[in-house]
């Protein structure tokens, strides 16, 4: 492997797992960060054979105790294949699996880009086993991305209910940057957004952002909370029973 190419794979990391020189090289470090700490937190619950839909580059399969872990994905989606992980492809529909195939199914960042959550969450649930458990997270305040693919933005009580609706009870939510922190991180995304249009430019966009991140970190760390004001939503759910 050359070194351009370890260069490229060691950046593609830290876009997921963030360290402190995220900082410098991540205009989304405040977000990746709240995501990556609450998937560590919750993911303990996550053991077995399990299945990762929407795998990418499984960005976060070294947090879960898993006996065997499978990349699930689709050909067609927001974001290119260069260096995913994907074990198996599907058609966007059914999964090629068993009922109560796996363990657990981890999901991330791809129930809001599902037309047909009700559908998605049936297979979900199919290929679980009894009281098996499915981590999910999904966006709540953000720009409209993985186009055309992006669909809805869910609340908290918004995936209750569709969760529950396919057989499904959160056992915990978590809600990602609930303070000041979420506003730099919008800002950083705006400058990313419009600065993306040349490598130049994009390079710009990575040095505006150091100062923004910064000022987000502390002062999501000084100011109050807001429950109700957040990027993402990390979810914890146990099956129940079959989907209605």
């Amino acid at each position: 492997m050359s070194f351009f190419s370890r260069i490229k794979i060691s950046l593609v990391a830290l876009q997921f797992r963030p360290s402190l020189i995220g900082i410098f090289v991540n205009p989304f470090f405040i977000a990746r960060k709240g995501l990556y700490d609450n998937i560590r937190k919750l993911g303990k619950s996550i053991s077995g054979k399990v299945l990762d839909v929407g795998c990418g580059t499984k960005p976060y399969e070294k947090l879960f105790s898993a006996s065997q872990y499978i990349g699930l994905d689709t050909q067609q989606s927001g974001h290119k294949h260069y260096n995913s992980k994907v074990d198996v492809y599907y058609d966007g529909k059914v999964f090629p699996f068993t009922n109560g195939e796996f363990d657990a199914v981890v999901c991330f960042q791809v129930l809001d880009d599902i037309f047909d959550p009700d559908s998605f969450l049936k297979e979900v649930n199919r290929v679980l086993k009894s009281n098996g458990n499915l981590l999910l997270t999904v966006s709540f305040v953000w720009e409209e991305h993985e186009q055309p693919y992006d669909n809805v933005r869910y609340t908290s009580f918004g995936l209750n209910h569709v969760l529950s609706n396919n057989g499904f009870e959160v056992v915990q939510l978590k809600k990602s940057v609930n303070n000041f922190g979420l506003v730099f991180q919008l800002i950083n995304a705006y400058i990313y957004r419009v600065l993306s249009f040349h490598i130049l430019a994009k390079m710009l966009a990575f040095l505006l952002a150091i100062p923004f991140t910064v000022l987000g970190l502390l002062l999501g760390f000084i100011l109050p909370r807001n429950h109700d004001l957040y990027l993402d939503n990390i979810v914890l759910a146990r099956k129940t029973g079959p989907a209605n």
